[in-house]
């Protein structure tokens, strides 16, 4: 027996009905996480259409807008899913919609802190699946963009931080950043695709850290742009050969340390003068970017992707 209220057939293109993909893009939550919240609270009460594709109405964007708002302000997914279909006022003679599928205790989010905290005991433990678990509870509750800047990104600075102090080993941090990258890889599966503009990102030669670049690409790709990613250890005639054969609308370079810059510094000025070229990382900074005349990027990658997305047309 389904747990949705029943769905009406009607039109594919009847105005007033959208897509799974476009609703996607209006409220950037992606599809995958919208099934999720449609099959595990009832958010979403989708009309069909003739040919058995789910519609989505004005009411769902609302629900899912609410719920978002609730998510920001930490409250735990299956909550923020109560109160935005509490918050909902039905017309005259509408169906007052079935409460929401309670979260179990498998499924259920746990708040960002302690995840957090779950996620470093299993990381440093070498527990591959316990790690995996709470970052799948994580996606399946909160935006991308939500983990990448309140999670994973001061996870790997406060990861970088022990390791300098001798309080994490060698094995700890390549394990811990091989599974997280592994995770973003897959969140960046696809993302050369689409029609906006195109970005090139690349570590510069000789550097090997590229998590807060995959970060960047991820929350850029999500605003519509295409990325075309060269990963760590990018030789320059590497990425001048790429720009070259897809004309981006921006080049983004990434170093942890500030000598790369500064021996690549030409170069840099060279791309700058063709294309608009970005500095991030901690290596990074005003003078260089201002000698190469290229945009400093000086916010978390989150952060930094969004930026760049408003300001550049």
């Amino acid at each position: 027996m389904s747990d949705q209220p029943p769905a009406t057939a009607t039109g594919e293109d009847e105005p007033g009905y959208l897509r799974i993909g476009e609703l996607a893009r209006r409220t950037g939550v992606s599809p995958e996480l919208l099934r999720a919240w449609e099959r595990r609270y009832a958010l979403l009460r989708p009309a069909r259409s003739q040919g058995g594709f789910r519609l989505y109405t004005a009411a769902d964007e609302a629900r899912i807008r609410r719920m978002r708002d609730h998510l920001a302000r930490g409250v735990a997914a299956a909550e923020a899913a109560r109160l935005a279909v509490d918050a909902e006022v039905p017309g005259p003679g509408a169906e007052v919609p079935e409460p929401p599928v309670p979260a179990t205790e498998a499924t259920a989010a746990p708040p960002l802190q302690a995840a957090a905290g779950e996620l470093a005991l299993a990381l440093d433990r070498f527990q591959e699946e316990q790690a995996h678990g709470v970052l799948d509870r994580l996606l399946a509750a909160y935006r991308i963009e939500t983990v990448l800047r309140e999670l994973l990104i001061p996870y790997l600075h406060d990861l970088g931080e022990r390791w300098a102090r001798g309080e994490v080993t060698v094995a700890q941090e390549h394990f811990a950043a091989n599974l997280l990258r592994g995770r973003l890889l897959g969140l960046a599966r696809g993302w050369g695709q689409g029609r906006g503009p195109a970005a090139v990102l690349a570590c510069l030669p000789g550097e090997q850290h590229d998590l807060g670049l995959l970060a960047f690409g991820i929350t850029l790709h999500r605003r519509g742009w295409r990325i075309l990613y060269l990963g760590p250890d990018t030789p320059i005639a590497t990425i001048r050969h790429a720009a070259g054969a897809v004309t981006p609308r921006l080049i983004v370079l990434a170093g942890t340390v500030a000598e790369p810059f500064a021996v690549h510094a030409d170069a840099i000025a060279d791309l700058a003068r063709r294309t608009e070229v970005a500095l991030g990382g901690a290596g990074a900074t005003a003078e260089l970017a201002g000698r190469t005349g290229a945009r400093l990027l000086d916010q978390d990658p989150v952060s930094a992707a969004e930026t760049v997305d408003r300001a550049l047309p």
